[in-house]
């Protein structure tokens, strides 16, 4: 695992141990191996603008409340499960914490306004070849 961008407190992390979903024979009706991890984004450390593009999310992981909802179940290890979930939440945080490049906006070129212009001239040729033959004999 890289470096995080954003560091995470610990101590801001909920996890539960629950029951994984299933097959997994007879263990898995027994052992709390799944976690389910909660972090609420509102009352974290978090610096305000990473909380603000956070919360913009449409991710369904989110709740209406800012709480992160993170459930890791694909490990029969419950610790190995619990460092998924911190990795997944971490990888979460890192993905708003760089900036998106601004767009530049840009003109297309004049050869490639007149590659357009000939393509389309060129199909409707091709088009109107495919019409009723008029004139025909009988």
């Amino acid at each position: 695992m890289s470096e995080p961008l954003v560091p995470i407190v610990q101590e801001e992390i909920e996890c539960t141990a629950i029951r994984a979903q299933g097959a997994g024979g007879q263990n898995v009706n027994k052992v709390s191996s799944a976690i389910h991890l909660r972090y609420s984004i509102p009352n974290s450390s978090l610096p305000d603008e990473i909380k603000e593009r956070l919360l913009a999310l449409s991710d369904q992981r989110i709740t209406a409340d800012g709480v992160v909802v993170i459930k890791a179940q694909t490990t029969r290890s419950q610790e190995q499960n619990r460092l998924d979930a911190i990795e997944r939440l971490q990888a979460l945080v890192d993905s708003v914490a760089v900036l998106p490049k601004p767009r530049k906006a840009t003109k297309p070129t004049r050869s490639s306004k007149l590659k357009r212009l000939d393509s389309k001239s060129t199909r409707g040729e091709v088009k109107k070849l495919r019409g009723r033959v008029s004139g025909g004999e009988h």
